[in-house]
């Protein structure tokens, strides 16, 4: 069977995608898979073993910048890919208008979410089969249902599977901490920060800050001077940050494209949760473990925090219940676990 995904971003969603592959392709040997994705994420896919062809489309780029040449070049290139060959089954894992444009663009039957499921509800008129999943599950349960439903097998009860194969060692000593994010409301304070760093350093652990913008880059600068053994990562392409992740005895992550990337790359991973739903969007499977903020606004679910206002700081109260020695202690309990024995097995 050869079938078509097209599930174009954000990260964390095309991160969340990979399992339900891993089960189609657990339960359809002989699977084949194309994918359609922002290029910004396409290495995400391309490490999957069931994935054929990356197909990059520039959506993105096209939207800043419609009117330019090399765009317009790129997306006929993307279309001509998308085209070049049919397919038993184009699934539009996004539920979106643009995805499901873009899937009916291909050569073959199309399925996606129905109307009740989909996040933009009249994206399911462009499908031959729709598919009811349930809303108030896990991103990751979703799509699993998704696929099973669409590719035609029984959802088994195994383990989260995310197929993506690491091509580097695990540095026993070495940590990241990714303390970017896009929302406001879902930054871990500073001063927290600090304090993770101080207890990783004082173990006798070096501390690797990663960046992907220029406001993050400062806050990674300022960890970085406060410490004395974190370091600033230089400029990656995400193929490289993925070798990074694999390369890290743990990671400590807000809710973020990337701290979803290093679950799936199976490193031990503690997730700190205040403005957003650990239930909906937490990490999930692997050595990882979500720490809720303990405050009864909490999901607010909103970009700013609506309580800054009146506590006179930058950073969202709900945070405050998540205690830097509460979030290393756990870290250490998923490191523990995954360490390897002296007969070099796992514990």
């Amino acid at each position: 069977m050869r079938l078509l995904i097209v599930k174009l971003s954000s990260m964390g969603d095309v991160v969340h995608a990979l399992p339900a592959l891993s089960d189609a392709a657990r339960a359809r040997p002989g699977l084949r898979v194309d994918w359609l994705v922002e290029p910004g994420f396409a290495a995400i896919p391309a490490r999957h073993p069931a994935v054929d062809r990356v197909i990059p489309i520039a959506l993105r780029q096209w939207r800043k910048r419609p009117l330019d040449r090399e765009t317009w070049a790129q997306l006929r290139a993307s279309h001509a890919s998308l085209r070049a060959r049919p397919y038993d089954l184009i699934l539009d894992a996004q539920g979106l208008y643009k995805s499901a444009l873009l899937a009916r663009l291909g050569q073959g039957p199309v399925a996606g979410l129905s109307r009740s499921a989909a996040r933009e509800p009249l994206a399911s008129l462009a499908y031959q089969r729709r598919i009811d999943v349930p809303r108030p599950l896990h991103a990751v349960e979703r799509l699993r249902r998704l696929f099973a439903e669409a590719v035609g097998y029984p959802l088994a009860a195994l383990p989260v599977d995310y197929g993506l194969a690491s091509r580097v060692q695990v540095d026993p000593r070495l940590l990241v901490f990714l303390h970017g994010t896009t929302w406001a409301s879902k930054h871990y304070p500073e001063s927290a920060w600090r304090a993770l760093i101080d207890l990783a350093e004082a173990q006798g652990y070096r501390v690797a800050l990663p960046w992907g913008n220029t406001l993050e880059k400062a806050r990674a600068d300022r960890l970085a001077q406060a410490s004395h053994r974190a370091h600033v990562l230089p400029a990656l392409t995400l193929d490289g940050l993925m070798d990074v992740l694999s390369a890290a005895a743990g990671v400590i992550t807000v809710d973020s494209g990337l701290g979803h990337l290093a679950c799936a790359m199976g490193r031990p991973i503690i997730g700190i949760y205040g403005a957003t739903d650990s239930a909906r969007t937490g990490l999930n499977g692997g050595s990882s473990h979500n720490l809720r903020a303990d405050l009864a606004c909490s999901p607010c679910m909103k970009r700013d925090c609506p309580r800054l206002p009146a506590t006179g700081t930058d950073d969202p109260p709900c945070y405050a219940t998540i205690h830097p020695e509460r979030t290393w202690l756990q870290l250490q309990v998923l490191m523990d676990r995954t360490a390897p024995r002296q007969d070099g097995s796992a514990t």
